[in-house]
């Protein structure tokens, strides 16, 4: 007989489906801190002071994503 799975639930995830979640879940974090990065250098055509303060903030929140979802 088989093992009793409550409705919607289906069959454990093999190895491979874990994996691929994983770098699912890495991607878009990698994703979320590259769009953080490019967002605070989109204007910075100048070595204006406050663009360069935006630049390394936005450079500090990427490092912030991927250090709190431990990448």
């Amino acid at each position: 007989m088989s093992e009793y799975r409550p409705y919607g639930t289906g069959p454990p995830k093999t190895q491979q489906e874990e994996r691929i979640s994983l770098l699912e879940a890495q991607v878009s974090t990698l994703a979320d801190a590259v769009r953080a990065l490019a967002t605070s250098l989109e204007s910075i055509p100048t070595k204006d002071v406050s663009h360069v303060d935006e630049a390394a903030r936005g450079a500090r929140m990427a490092h912030e994503i991927l250090l709190a979802r431990n990448l």
